[in-house]
Formats: structure tokens, sequence, C-alpha cells
């Protein structure tokens, strides 16, 4: 069959228009190369497609090919010469019978090469079409170069973690061995760090007061002392930290930024290391970046119902904005790394700018921005698009270039991942609006606004219920109008935790986000176009459904997750 019958039929069903077939034409007269081919490789009709054309055409029955029934005896039968030069792949051997795939199976040469291979092994030959994609797939198989390379690191001895660039694991209690004056400092030390990753510490702040040195360690984001230690230990504390996180020991009049890995509880765990001058020493603030309280599923981080529903529908497009919005401490880069994980695929690049680069997630190629030598994110931007990436996340949108280049960046086919700082999700559009970016472009870019609030979780073991007075009673009719089926009729139960020793007395066993997803529709685009006001965006978000944060904290609130106190404080009237 010639590619101009290929074309033609082709034609016939309407699969093209008349210029996409003339350029074809031109093209595999002056390439030489095949319609099909051209085809597959512009993706201008579905692969399968033209395989059913075909068949149509020549009377061959198509099969689609199982790369995994395709293993290294069945790949010996027909050598990759073969299967290269004439278009065909194994697809069966059973018994006598050699089944093989042909991309052209009226192919004389490709026929005749196929029966001799039959004939040598004593087969019987049975044929079928295959799609020029598949067939391609069967070539990336039968290639050496996976095998090769394997080879080669097997015969270099490379153990895993001598590399020069892996991040190197060191001990808390390192060098404590030799004695002396370190040794009760180095002590000091690890079992503070050790301490506060089993006490479920974000963050451990060394701080030197007029006449002692305090430690205090932040649990469900609250700040509490742990420990008073004399102030004179206080510096060799820092330095030894120094000393962990490669920093300059005798550098205390500027702040310095660091890192380090340790294994503790039998994981790996990174700490951010971020020095501070006062008058009174160097103030240090240390963030315990746990990957597994820190890399979090969409069903830890607090999302259901239709938000969770909402945010899955918009991850499955193919380009666009995701932007993630709320106040400093909101678990904003929580959300974007459980994001990142959903979409983190062997066939999709992921880059990524964050200041700091938190987690490092296998997979994802990580960038940490660098403003003080002009590595910022929007230089870094325009780097990333350079890496052909599938999708970017950018850690923060923080001016009217980076805005910019982001909305380029998803009107060219890739989703953009980012924060935002405003109020709630509504408020997204005006404060891209106020950096600049031109209303018509927001519509086709911009996919999903995400508001969010970090509540901690009340304890299981000691919180009780009791009926919600009045005043809450009246707030929480109000929330559920708009949600029907909630399930919840007053009189309201609500849910409060004394503490105990199971949550040491804190009432709190960690936190959970509430969270409001609003997301372009035909009618928000309208009003971008008639220039929109917050309560022409607040209608639109009740006439779409959107959960509101106040209605899914109440939700929660009420299904005793959370506090219904906290709820009101941190949510708006809806």
């Amino acid at each position: 069959m010639t590619s101009e019958q290929l074309l033609q039929e082709i034609q016939g069903r309407k699969l093209l228009t008349e210029e996409a077939i003339a350029k074809l034409r031109r093209e595999t007269a002056i390439t030489g190369k095949s319609a099909e081919e051209l085809i597959y490789e512009q993706r201008l009709i579905p692969d399968l497609k033209v395989a059913e054309v075909k068949s149509g055409l020549i009377g061959v029955p198509f099969e689609r090919i199982d790369l995994e029934k395709i293993d290294k005896g069945l790949m010996e039968f027909v050598p990759e010469d073969t299967v290269r030069n004439y278009a065909v792949a194994p697809l069966l051997k059973k018994d006598n019978l050699l089944v093989v795939g042909m991309v052209h199976p009226d192919d004389a040469k490709a026929q005749d090469a196929l029966k001799f291979i039959a004939q040598r092994s004593r087969l019987s030959l049975g044929v079928y079409l295959i799609s020029y994609g598949d067939w391609q797939s069967v070539l990336r198989k039968y290639s050496p170069f996976k095998s090769n390379i394997e080879a080669a690191v097997r015969s270099l001895n490379v153990k895993p973690g001598e590399s020069g660039t892996s991040r190197k694991v060191v001990r808390l209690d390192e060098d404590i061995s030799k004695g002396g004056d370190e040794a009760p400092i180095i002590k000091i030390v690890s079992d503070t760090f050790k301490e506060a990753v089993q006490g479920g510490a974000s963050d451990i702040h060394l701080e030197p007061q007029e006449n002692y040195f305090r430690v205090r360690f932040r649990v469900n984001g609250e700040l509490k002392e742990e420990a008073s230690l004399p102030a004179e230990i206080g510096q060799p504390i820092i330095s030894r930290i120094k000393v962990l996180s490669n920093l300059k020991i005798d550098e205390t009049r500027v702040p310095q930024d660091g890192r380090f890995r340790s294994k503790i509880l039998d994981h790996e765990i990174d700490f951010r290391v971020a020095t501070f001058p006062t008058p009174l020493g160097e103030k240090m603030a240390v963030r315990v970046l746990d990957p597994t309280t820190g890399l979090k599923s969409f069903d830890d981080l607090g999302l259901a119902g239709n938000n969770l529903e909402t945010l899955k529908a918009g991850l499955l497009k193919p380009y666009g904005m995701i932007l993630i919005t709320g106040p400093t401490g909101s678990g904003k880069t929580t959300t974007l790394y459980a994001l990142l994980q959903a979409l983190n695929k062997e066939d999709v690049n992921i880059v990524s700018l964050e200041d700091p680069v938190e987690y490092f997630v296998s997979g994802i190629n990580q960038s940490q921005v660098r403003p003080e030598i002009g590595y910022d994110f929007a230089s870094g931007l325009r780097q990333i698009l350079r890496q052909d990436p599938d999708v970017i996340m950018v850690g923060e949108i923080r001016d009217d270039e980076t805005a910019s280049l982001a909305v380029q960046a998803a009107l060219t086919g890739h989703i953009v991942l980012s924060t935002l700082h405003t109020n709630n999700a509504a408020g997204v559009i005006p404060r891209l609006l106020d950096m600049k970016v031109p209303p018509f472009l927001l519509p086709v870019s911009l996919n999903l606004m995400v508001a969010q609030r970090l509540l901690g979780v009340l304890c299981s073991d000691c919180k009780k219920a009791e009926e919600a007075p009045e005043p809450i009673q009246k707030i929480f009719d109000k929330a559920l109008l708009n949600l029907p089926n909630s399930g919840y009729k007053r009189p309201y139960q609500i849910y409060h935790a004394p503490g105990c020793a199971k949550c040491n007395n804190r009432g709190v066993t960690g936190r959970m986000g509430i969270f409001e997803v609003f997301k372009m529709t035909p009618s928000l685009e309208d009003l971008i176009s008639s220039g929109a006001t917050m309560q022409k965006l607040a209608k639109e978000a009740e006439d779409q459904g959107m959960v509101t944060l106040r209605q899914d904290g109440v939700i929660k609130a009420l299904q005793g997750h959370i506090s219904a106190e906290e709820v009101l404080r941190v949510t708006e009237e809806g």
C-alpha cells in the first residue's frame, strides 16, 4: 500500500483537512518519509486510528502490542536488525507458531525475511498488522543502550552514596568518642535534635537571652520552651551546629544559611539552618524537614469531597496554572509537594524553582534560587523553559515579572504550580491583575485557585463532644445553608480536647488543612472580561458550588477533627 492510497483513504474519512493532506503530500516527496511516519511524528491522527484505516484497506487484522509479553526469549527469534530494517516485531511464540507484527504487511522483502526466520527455526508463521508507534516502542525495547550502561556502571564498582553529588549524612554524635571539653556540647546538640524529631517539632529555636540560653520547639504551629541552659554554653552549641552545616564558625556579624542531613529514628532527616546576629549573640533557627511527615497525600492534607474532586480534575488538564494561596505558615508548600507527587511519573519532566528546596523528591529536578547572584524566580523561570519541562513549580510569585513569565509558561503548554499571598481563592484574580497580567490572558492560563489554612487536629484520646452555644449554632446554620447534602442539622455537636498524656496536655496531635478550590469556567471568563469585583467573584464561586474555607472548616469541626472556635477565628463569614 502506498502513501498516496493511505492519504486518499484518510481524506475520504475526513480525518484530516485538505490543507493538511496537501502538506503531507509535499513532505513525503521532499523527505522521502512515508505518510504514516510523518503522521506519527507530527501527532496528526491517533496512531491506532491510522492502523485501523490500513487494516481495512489491505485486509490484514490489526493487533495491539503488549510489551510485557515481549521477553528476551521471544526477542531472540527476530534479530534487532530485522526488526529495524523491515518494521516488524515478534508478538508471540506458542508451540510451533511464531506470530509477528508488521507495519507494512504487503512489503515483499519483509515477508521474505520473516519466512526465512520461521523456516530456519522450523516454525509456522502468523502475521498481524501493527501500528507505527507500537513498532517504535518495540525498537526501544531492543535497544542495547540500557543494558550496556548498566554493565559499564557495574564495572566501575560504584556503591550507592559514594557519588560526589550525594547528600552526605552526618552523625549528630560524631567525634563524641574523642572526649574532651566538646563531648558534652556534642551530646546536648545530639539529644536536642533527637527530642525535636521524636516530639514532631517543625522548628528548633536556639536563642541567647540575657541570663540564659533558651531552646524552643514549634510543635503543631505553637512555640514552647523545652530547655533553659546556662548562657555560657550557647555559643559552643551554635558553633557545633555550624560545623555540621558547613557554616563559618568565626563569622557572627551577618546571617548565614546552611543545611545538613542526619539519620534519626531509622530514617534520614534534613535540617535547614539559619543564623541571625543579635546584641546578645547569634540566634539560630533550624527547620526540621522530615520526609515522613512533610510529604503528604491529599487525604493526609485534609482535602476531601468537592474540593478534592475539583483539584483532581484540574490536574488532568494538559496545561495551565494552579495557584495555592494563604498566609505564611498555612501549608502552601506542603500542598505544592503533594501536587508534584501526584504528577510525578516517568514520562513527565518536572522542574522546580524553590527558595529554599525543602524536601528532596526523587524524579523531580529541583533548583534553589540565589537572589544574591541574580538567580531569582524570574531569571530561573526563563532558564527552566529551556529544559523541556512538562510541569513547572515556582515556589512563589512575588513580582510582576515572575507573574508574567508564569502566565506565558502556562500559555505555551506547561502545567505551572505556584503560590501567591491573598486572603482567599477568589483574591487570586485581582492580585494577578494588580501584577499587570492582562485580563484577556487569565482565562486561558489559569485553571485553579486554591486557598488554605492550617488548624490543629484534636486529640482523639481526650476530645469530648458537647452541644454548641447558640451563637455558634447560628453561624453553622448560615455556613451549611448552601450545603444541603451535608447531613448535619441542629443541635450541632462540637468538640474540645482539654489535653492528656497522649497529646502532652496540648489537646492537639497534628495539623489539618481547610481548603477552598475555585476553578476557571466560561462564566468566570465573562466576569473577568467585564471587570470583576470581589462581590461578583464571590457570587460566581457560590454559583459554582465552591466549598468555602469556612464551610470546609465547619464540616471538619462537626466531624470532630478540629475546634469550632479555631475555625471561626481563621475564616471569614461567607
